[in-house]
C-alpha cells in the first residue's frame, strides 16, 4: 500500500478526473503526491484560489495496484524527458499518448519559476535540469482514468491551518 495525499479546499471521499488543469504539470487528471507536508501547503492555497471558497483540507488515500495492468508514464528524476513532457502539458500541447498515470517529479513553485526561465530562453536545458537538483522534488501521481482511479481508497481527511 502506498500513502497519497491530495491538497484540497473540501473532503473529496470520491476523487474524479477533471479537465480544468489541462496546462499543469502532467496535464489533466486527479493530483496526488506521496508528500504530506507538500498536500498541505497546496490545501491551503486552494481556497484563495477559489475565492475563499472551503476549508484547507488534505485527504488521505492508500493506493494498491498493480502497474503492469495499466498504462503508465513514469519519471525517475527531472531530466530532460521530464522537462520536455512538463513544458509541453503546460502549454496545453495533446498527448499523443494517454495513459492511465503518470507518476513523476512535481515542479513546485520553485521549479515552475525555473521552467518559465528555460521557456523564455534565458536558461538552457542543462542549467535548468541542473536546478532542479538543487532542492528536493517530491513525487506526484496524476490519475488520469476511471479505471485507475478506483485502486484509490479514501483513508479519511483532515483540515489544514496556517502555520506561524
Amino acid at each position: 500500500m502506498l500513502a497519497l495525499f491530495h491538497g484540497s479546499n473540501q473532503i473529496v471521499k470520491k476523487p474524479i478526473i477533471t479537465n480544468r488543469f489541462k496546462t499543469l504539470d502532467f496535464g489533466e487528471g486527479f493530483y496526488t503526491t506521496t508528500n504530506q507536508e507538500q498536500a498541505e501547503n497546496f490545501a491551503l492555497k486552494v481556497p484563495e484560489r477559489r475565492k475563499f471558497v472551503g476549508t484547507p483540507t488534505v485527504n488521505c488515500y492508500e493506493f494498491n495496484a498493480n502497474l503492469n495492468e495499466f498504462k503508465v508514464l513514469k519519471f525517475d528524476a527531472p531530466n530532460e524527458e521530464w522537462l520536455d513532457f512538463v513544458v509541453n502539458r503546460r502549454r496545453n500541447e495533446v498527448l499523443e499518448q494517454k495513459y492511465d498515470l503518470i507518476i513523476g517529479p512535481v515542479a513546485n513553485d520553485d521549479v515552475f519559476a525555473t521552467i518559465l526561465l528555460y521557456e523564455r530562453g534565458i536558461a538552457d536545458k542543462e542549467t535548468t535540469i541542473k536546478n532542479f537538483k538543487i532542492k528536493p522534488l517530491y513525487t506526484q501521481y496524476l490519475f488520469c482514468s476511471e479505471l485507475i482511479l478506483e485502486k484509490l481508497i479514501f483513508v479519511n481527511s483532515y483540515e489544514v491551518s496556517k502555520k506561524c
